[in-house]
């Protein structure tokens, strides 16, 4: 069975611009408008790359509405609702629900690793809380846990709108084991930008990415053109902008990324807040070298 309402392409995971310790709502204006024209086809407010664990709850549902407002219906919202405290999820995700958002990425409980059992009730409480399609996310790097593939088979089975996943274990060979229990039921969405055309090619049909940030339209166009089967031309921009994809990362996202976007001028300052702090020397010039060669 196909999803009802499936998101695909590129999606981009928006950072949360800062200014003085302060949400610069101008800066998340811009770049929502600056991301819709390079060709994005979704919104992630309020993930990872969003700062949710130094976002307080006001912050936090503050951004989904600007978000929301600004998008105004042009491409889809799917808010970052997750939390390793399922009340607290299910309150950000009643929240954001309210707030307008199209979908809910909710990424697996951190820290506390509960068992698969625990995950199922736990996106089962989220799941009875919307009618709006919900975003499973799984990342083991960063909660130390999986979500198991009988388990999301188990979820979609029981709540149709559990229709997407965001993959970001790194493995190619989770696409095939998600296809093969769910088929076209679970809309696969790479959740690591160097591994978009790989899992695309295995049957992904996207990518939530931290590259686009920056570079909308080339990630969006990677995508598309990895979609419809041109493989040349994909791989050709893959290999360019793949030094980007991996030198995001050489600091614990978004910090490189905030950095790239201050130098690039899309958003006025670089500032996260604590415990991140700003980038090293070092990593300053590897990526001012890794922008302009892509400006060349």
């Amino acid at each position: 069975m196909s999803n009802p309402r499936e998101f695909s392409g590129a999606i981009t995971a928006l950072v949360t611009p800062f200014r003085n310790g302060q949400i610069a709502h101008d800066d998340l204006d811009r770049l929502v408008d600056a991301q819709i024209a390079g060709g994005i086809k979704g919104l992630v407010p309020v993930g990872t790359t969003g700062e949710s664990p130094t976002l307080d709850y006001e912050e936090h549902i503050e951004v989904i509405r600007r978000v929301v407002a600004r998008t105004a219906g042009r491409v889809p919202v799917l808010a970052g609702t997750g939390s390793n405290c399922t009340r607290e999820a299910v309150e950000l995700t009643k929240k954001a629900d309210a707030a307008g958002a199209d979908a809910m990425l909710v990424v697996a409980p951190y820290y506390n690793k509960p068992s698969q059992e625990g995950l199922y009730r736990h996106f089962s409480a989220i799941a009875e809380a919307t009618a709006k399609p919900i975003v499973l996310y799984s990342i083991p790097g960063r909660c130390g846990i999986e979500i198991a593939v009988p388990t999301v088979a188990r979820l979609r089975a029981a709540f149709p709108h559990v229709n997407h996943i965001k993959e970001a274990g790194g493995s190619c060979d989770r696409v095939d084991q998600l296809r093969q229990a769910c088929g076209d039921s679970v809309t696969i969405l790479c959740g690591d930008d160097g591994l978009t055309l790989p899992f695309i090619a295995l049957g992904a049909k996207g990518v939530i990415s931290v590259a686009s940030n920056l570079f909308p339209s080339e990630v969006a166009q990677l995508c598309d053109l990895a979609l419809a089967g041109k493989r040349a031309e994909a791989v050709a921009l893959h290999h360019r902008f793949q030094p980007l994809f991996k030198n995001l990362f050489v600091e614990p996202n978004p910090v490189p990324a905030k950095y790239a976007m201050a130098k690039l001028g899309l958003i006025a300052s670089a500032e996260v807040r604590l415990p991140l702090c700003e980038l090293t020397e070092a990593n300053r010039a590897l990526l001012d070298k890794t922008l302009a060669a892509l400006a060349r």
